[in-house]
């Protein structure tokens, strides 16, 4: 576990190329402990030293060779006692979510070194297929699925407006699924993790209330927050998805 406090400067940016959609870089990670999120998935491919990270309360190692996803939202500490050097693919791209169980081919370090050679002499090649051969190197060509159960989204928002406080093994048993496996139909399907979604629809349900003209105090209490300081403060932080009376 890492014990950050506080964000850091971000990593150390050596080279990059950027396409329509994906960029490429190598950054280089210190002692200092860092901390953000990123609404794009971020692709960590390890070329030296090891990097320590916590990713939403889980303690994840990216040494060379090693690989790991980052979904959209999730907030991801991160510090390398000794340094550390990553090939990073910064990417909207949602078809990283269902790689994101994965890890890179045995033979992904050698591809990982070459892209990162190309982005300091920057090849245009790089820019234009290096995401693509990221993608091929993560996992081997993904066998058919079976069909499995269909989530109703919106069916299971309508229900979890209606009942709160909820927690993720709630959702996932309304919709008859593990909490693990409802974690991974939730990134796969709407590309956030359970706890982001369920955040906003709180949000979500707090300004449709607040629109309607009820007091902080009651929307408050109707949607989970545990006082009305605490329902202002998500809102002003998380911004209003329309325009919306937030004020009293």
């Amino acid at each position: 576990m890492i014990p950050l406090r506080r964000p850091a400067p971000s990593p150390t940016v050596e080279a990059s190329a950027r396409g329509a959609a994906d960029q490429l870089s190598v950054r280089h990670y210190g002692a200092s402990p860092g901390s953000h999120a990123h609404d794009h998935f971020q692709i960590l491919l390890g070329l030296d030293g090891v990097l320590e990270l916590e990713v939403e309360g889980q303690g994840r190692r990216v040494g060379s060779g090693d690989g790991l996803v980052i979904a959209p939202g999730d907030r991801h500490d991160f510090e390398s006692a000794r340094g550390a050097r990553c090939l990073v693919l910064d990417s909207p791209d949602p078809a990283w979510a269902r790689l994101g169980a994965a890890g890179p081919r045995p033979d992904a370090l050698p591809l990982a070194r070459y892209l990162a050679s190309a982005c300091t002499a920057g090849l245009v090649r790089a820019r234009l297929l290096g995401p693509a051969l990221l993608q091929e190197a993560w996992a081997p060509p993904a066998l058919p699925l079976r069909p499995r159960r269909a989530i109703d989204w919106s069916a299971l928002q309508t229900w979890a407006k209606g009942t709160a406080p909820l927690t993720v093994a709630d959702v996932a048993a309304r919709a008859h699924l593990s909490a693990a496996q409802f974690s991974e139909r939730c990134r796969q399907e709407l590309g956030l993790n359970p706890m982001a979604w369920l955040r906003g629809l709180r949000l979500q349900q707090a300004r449709q209330l607040r629109a309607q003209g009820l007091p902080v105090a009651e929307v408050a209490r109707r949607c989970g927050y545990r006082s009305p300081s605490a329902l202002t403060a998500a809102l002003r932080r998380e911004g209003p998805a329309e325009p919306a009376k937030i004020d009293d």
